[in-house]
């Protein structure tokens, strides 16, 4: 249990602290570029806080535990990768579906960086599990 809470955490970490960065500094004025009204301009931190509590224990199960079997941290960066390309893209090409004036570019780059930065994560854990799990 301790590995996985290790993994847990060093994931968790890098998450939040990569998407703050791009959401807050990076990115920021071109999401609200691209979103323009659909912005809200008081985000839920109960909504944004549920989001990483939950989606890290994904990241956990789906991409590190099955690393940590392996031995391999390929195996947490590719399944990783492929978790957080499945997680974005089920939010943005339903808001493509759905939503009025969904920007295309804005869907492409969010599940790019989906992807991306949950095979960090991802990898973070699997090699944080194993230095102190």
């Amino acid at each position: 249990m301790r590995t996985y809470v290790v993994a847990y955490l060093a994931a968790g970490a890098l998450f939040l602290a990569c998407d703050m960065l791009w959401l807050g500094l990076i990115a920021r004025d071109w999401y609200r570029t691209q979103m323009g009204d659909l912005l809200s301009p008081n985000p839920s931190l109960a909504a944004a806080t549920a989001f990483y509590l939950l989606y890290l224990v994904g990241v956990v199960y789906f991409a590190v535990a099955p690393a940590l079997s392996s031995g391999q941290w390929t195996t947490a960066l590719l399944t990783g990768a492929l978790f957080g390309l499945i997680a974005y893209a089920t939010y943005d090409l339903t808001s493509l579906a759905v939503t009025r004036g969904y920007p295309m570019p804005l869907a492409l780059v969010d599940m790019t960086w989906g992807a991306v930065l949950t095979a960090a994560s991802a990898t973070a854990g699997f090699f944080a599990a194993r230095a102190f799990g």
